[in-house]
């Protein structure tokens, strides 16, 4: 079967070129979804049709990517990463990585797939990239991939450990202050019942006390 192409189908024609297909393959899916149509006297007319509109689309697309690389051309951006020993990256920047590198740099939203990586990049320095914007309009950019840098200890934290390591001392330490205290105090209370017992007057000799006692019953008998 004979058909001309109504619309690009990829890998197997574009808009314009006249092809053999298999029956099956024309009757049950190129011509049901407007792909293409039998080659006969209307199909020149649906064909230039198509073709003008194609040739409009083409150069609006290519007004568009010129733009486009005039914004990103020649720029520069730079990316941060996690290295390692010398200046190896761990992990690698893929060109996903560069697309979103430039949407938020430059502001420009380019598919992945136009960015021409031959590898990742697996080492931090600078690259010259290029962008395939279409076939004939390819702008470079230039690329620099620097180490990320570590992020210091915040202050408070670092005073809070100390806290932490200071504790166990602090505990360790206080029984042995107390014990200084009540060794300090026991002086203290021996020296205040010392007056108390000056001031109080001796016992007398159990002697004495007998005399006293007989003298008192003399009298009181005389």
């Amino acid at each position: 079967m004979k058909v001309v192409f109504l619309e690009d189908v990829p890998n197997v024609g574009e808009v314009g070129d006249i092809k053999e297909v298999a029956a099956g393959y024309g009757r049950n899916f190129l011509i049901p979804r407007g792909l293409a149509v039998l080659v006969d006297s209307q199909a020149a007319s649906i064909v230039e049709s198509r073709l003008r509109k194609k040739a409009r689309l083409m150069a609006q697309i290519e007004a568009e990517m010129l733009e486009l690389a005039k914004r990103i051309g020649g720029k520069a951006i730079v990316l941060k990463a996690k290295a390692g020993a010398k200046e190896k990256l761990y992990g690698s920047v893929t060109n996903a990585d560069i697309a979103e590198a430039l949407e938020k740099s430059i502001g420009v939203t380019v598919d992945k797939r136009k960015i021409e990586l031959e590898e990742p990049i697996r080492e931090v320095g600078s690259y010259e990239i290029t962008i395939r914007l279409t076939k004939d309009i390819t702008p470079k950019i230039k690329l620099k991939v620097v180490e990320e840098e570590k992020k210091e200890e915040a202050p408070e934290k670092a005073e809070g450990k100390e806290k932490k390591t200071r504790k166990p001392r602090k505990t360790k330490e206080a029984p042995k202050e107390e014990t200084g205290e009540m060794e300090a105090e026991e002086p203290v209370a021996a020296e205040a019942e010392t007056p108390e017992m000056a001031s109080e007057e001796p016992a007398a000799p159990e002697g004495e006390v007998a005399e006293e006692v007989v003298a008192e019953k003399t009298e009181e008998t005389s």
